[in-house]
């Protein structure tokens, strides 16, 4: 999997893309942005949940269970410098005609696979690859 991140001309946003889908990535203002785009830390806790809510349905389906509705609020404390995410914690609102049982197990043995918190469990290496750098005006 590969994911491109490209700043917009002369300004601190970027668009970021994977395929044909795209977002915008920017800081606040009060962090000397445009506010235009997320920041990293909002997209670091909607993948969070993102892969929580995929998985939710690839398991389901595993499973033989209907989804009607899913709905997943992640929250986090940012803090220390650099900062560093502490306290990351989600709800879910799980609409499904299955018996709550088997929902909730559902729900459990989810919070165990979904790749995305598994990863950062599992304590994943990002380590920098690469550095090109291009002298402005070359």
């Amino acid at each position: 999997m590969q994911v491109h991140i490209k700043t917009i001309h002369e300004t601190s946003a970027a668009a970021a893309w994977a395929g044909p889908r795209s977002v915008v990535i920017d800081r606040t203002p009060r962090a000397g942005g445009l506010g235009i785009g997320f920041s990293g830390e909002e997209l670091f806790m909607m993948a969070i949940g993102a892969s929580l809510c995929n998985d939710l349905y690839r398991e389901a389906a595993i499973r033989g269970i209907d989804i009607a509705h899913v709905e997943i609020v992640v929250n986090g404390d940012w803090s220390g410098e650099p900062a560093l995410a502490k306290n990351i914690r989600y709800d879910i609102r799980l609409e499904s005609p299955a018996p709550r049982k088997d929902v909730e197990d559902l729900i459990r043995h989810t919070d165990q696979v979904a790749e995305i918190p598994y990863s950062l469990r599992s304590g994943t290496q990002v380590k920098l690859n690469t550095v090109d750098i291009v002298k402005q005006g070359a």
